[in-house]
């Protein structure tokens, strides 16, 4: 079998058990062509970069999936049929990442972070051209 990841974008019109619903249909789908669900995260309502059908929010799940590609095609082809949905995307990964992902993060705590690199990069360049 082999990892995948799978980020679907579901309407800002719904409420936060169906999209569960949503979730748990699909994870038995999965479940039923001999896969499983490894990890899945709840990004909550948040705001699209741009206009999808009109919508200017949505739902966001990301789920890792360890199964048969014949579970991911039958998923992916519900995915194209349920009106719910507005976008999905489906990638195969080499490994299932430990930990939460990067947009379960505080947003301060990567601000800091990135702030932190920032000020290394400009560190070791200006110590290298002062050589």
């Amino acid at each position: 079998m082999s990892f995948y990841e799978n980020l679907f974008v579901v309407r800002p019109d719904l409420t936060q058990a169906k999209v569960d619903e949503l979730t748990a249909k699909y994870a038995k789908v999965i479940a039923d062509k001999g896969g499983k669900v490894a990890k899945q995260e709840n990004w909550g309502l948040r705001d699209l970069a741009y206009k999808i059908q009109k919508n200017r929010k949505a739902y966001y799940v990301l789920t890792y999936i360890d199964a048969p590609a014949a579970a991911i095609i039958e998923m992916e082809r519900l995915m194209r049929l349920d009106e719910n949905l507005l976008r999905y995307l489906t990638t195969k990964i080499d490994e299932i990442p430990e930990g939460a992902s990067v947009m379960m993060e505080p947003k301060s705590r990567r601000a800091k972070e990135d702030k932190i690199e920032l000020y290394q990069e400009i560190l070791s360049a200006s110590s290298i051209e002062s050589l």
